[in-house]
């Protein structure tokens, strides 16, 4: 069963028969909001990509996005970069695929962020989501939903983080400005 999150909400990453999830993933996905033209109504490509920034102890260690694939510890993996966006129409256009059994013991959380690339802002982006999905049996976990575009060009989606023995999902859906994930630093760092 899907939980649909809302801003700020946190769910467990335990199973319903206690025990915990072992490979998760994170999907991506949305699409180019129409825009009127003189000519009629017409949608720009938006390249939109996924990141996942790795903390210890509040300290950056490592990154996954479309030119690092991989993390160094090889834990967490970037699909692949999408350029466009609506390919799945409603699926995943990115997705960073975290084994959380193998997460080093010092990386306690882990941040997933969402930039334009080429600048656009979230006013030309529709349907956009980010949602978790069990990754051993393809269940979807938990799901949040953009709500209402904005003049920013970036977003810090959600975080997994370590509680005790598991792992929590918070929903964050801030708004930020940056082309990187390297400019939402600064943006990120409060929600740790």
């Amino acid at each position: 069963m899907t939980v649909n999150m809302t801003k700020g909400q946190a769910i467990s990453l335990q199973k319903n028969d206690g025990g915990s999830l072992t490979a998760v993933r994170m999907g991506l996905g949305w699409q180019a909001a129409p825009r009127r033209g003189l000519f009629g109504t017409r949608t720009r490509e938006i390249d939109l990509d996924a990141s996942a920034v790795l903390f210890a102890d509040k300290q950056p260690v490592d990154v996954v996005f479309f030119r690092h694939l991989v993390s160094d510890d090889g834990s967490v993996r970037h699909t692949g970069d999408n350029l466009v966006g609506g390919v799945g129409q409603g699926g995943d256009d990115e997705a960073i695929l975290v084994d959380l059994s193998r997460v080093p013991v010092h990386i306690d959380q882990i941040v997933f962020t969402v930039n334009s690339f080429t600048g656009q802002t979230f006013q030309e982006v529709q349907n956009a989501f980010c949602r978790l999905v069990d990754e051993t049996n393809g269940q979807e976990l938990a799901r949040y939903t953009l709500a209402g575009g904005g003049p920013y060009t970036a977003q810090i989606m959600a975080k997994v983080h370590r509680t005790g023995a598991g792992w929590t999902m918070t929903a964050l859906g801030n708004p930020a400005n940056g082309r990187t994930f390297q400019d939402l630093m600064p943006a990120i760092l409060p929600v740790l």
